[in-house]
């Protein structure tokens, strides 16, 4: 096997949950193979490019080998290579620590707990 459908490989890499999200970021265009817009029923070989957009990250991987089937999260180095840049990903992280710090209008001072819980967050 040197080929596999675009969403059938994400999935089988973990980039996705399940096949149909999958396929559904691929409609959306939240996928992109070598620069290109990507179908999910597009086949994908080793030496590609993808690029996948997952909430604020811009993930970029390359295809180093096609897998038989989804396998486990230790086995797949060996079939993509993970290219994001480190800056992609305190992208994610800052929005998950600025939406923890929001705090609702009229919700009233922090009790002792979170004021704990936000110390402890801030270290």
């Amino acid at each position: 096997m040197n080929a596999q459908r675009l969403d059938k490989w994400l999935w089988a890499v973990r980039v996705f949950r399940t096949r149909s999200l999958a396929s559904d970021a691929c409609r959306a265009g939240s996928v992109s193979v070598n620069a290109q817009p990507a179908k999910p029923s597009r086949d994908v070989r080793a030496g590609e490019m993808i690029t996948v957009r997952q909430g604020l990250v811009l993930r970029t991987l390359r295809v180093v080998a096609v897998p038989r089937s989804r396998m486990g999260p230790k086995l797949v180095g060996e079939y993509c290579c993970d290219l994001t840049p480190p800056e992609e990903w305190e992208k994610a992280r800052a929005q998950r620590v600025q939406q923890f710090l929001a705090r609702e209008k009229g919700s009233g001072r922090p009790t002792k707990r979170d004021r704990r819980l936000l110390d402890r967050l801030l270290e």
